[in-house]
């Protein structure tokens, strides 16, 4: 029993921290970071003083929570850059990271905060910016990505994307497919009209009405 107790203890709070995680996950993607802590709390089943021993602060649960999409988020530009043609990495990129943003609403307010302790989040933030930099200065060289896009263009593509309201996730994921095939065609040197993906039920924002 004396051997075995401390082992106990370390397996139940491995359970505790994985169904926090689990709930923190679930909560972020459905309503985005201004869940309280005590609604991941509750819906994990643990008290506040446990969800607090294991994460002390918001920052340390959004950082753990978002931890794979993060490292998604990486192999995705790291994708765009091995493409050949560097237009058709850059317009991967934009597809692909729009579809990651609108299937976890959160993940664009956590890609854009500021967490000074939180290194290895910052750090592949830093490098997917630089990766779609690069990717541009390439697509601009190379005559296919108007010259006047600056990378501040494309964090107002996800801050504009992550505005996306819809009745189900599926039908977000659609209209963001849809988003993101118009700002490529707007992206590009000298725009092609091509079809755009089917278009999708999005809702109107409370007290607003279709005229």
């Amino acid at each position: 029993m004396v051997h075995r107790l401390p082992r106990s203890l370390r397996s139940d709070a491995r359970d505790n921290r994985d169904r926090i995680l689990e709930a923190a996950r679930a909560l972020f993607a459905a309503e985005g970071l201004a869940v309280p802590m005590r609604e991941v709390a509750r819906r994990a089943g643990v008290g506040p003083a446990t969800l607090y021993r294991h994460f002390p602060a918001k920052e340390a649960l959004v950082t753990e929570a978002f931890a794979d999409q993060v490292q998604a988020c990486r192999a995705i530009v790291d994708e765009g850059l091995r493409e050949q043609d560097p237009w058709d990495g850059f317009r991967l990129v934009i597809e692909r990271i729009c579809e990651l943003h609108a299937r976890d609403r959160g993940l664009t307010a956590a890609f854009m905060a500021a967490y000074p302790h939180a290194t290895d989040f910052a750090a592949n933030r830093d490098h997917a910016l630089k990766a779609i930099a690069e990717l541009a200065r390439r697509a601009k060289a190379a005559g296919r990505l108007r010259p006047d896009f600056v990378l501040d263009d494309m964090i107002l593509v996800l801050m504009a994307n992550d505005g996306i309201r819809s009745v189900s996730p599926a039908a977000r994921v659609a209209a963001s497919r849809r988003f993101a095939a118009l700002v490529i065609q707007a992206f590009q040197a000298t725009p092609t009209p091509a079809p755009l993906p089917p278009t999708a039920r999005l809702a109107l924002m409370a007290g607003s009405r279709a005229r």
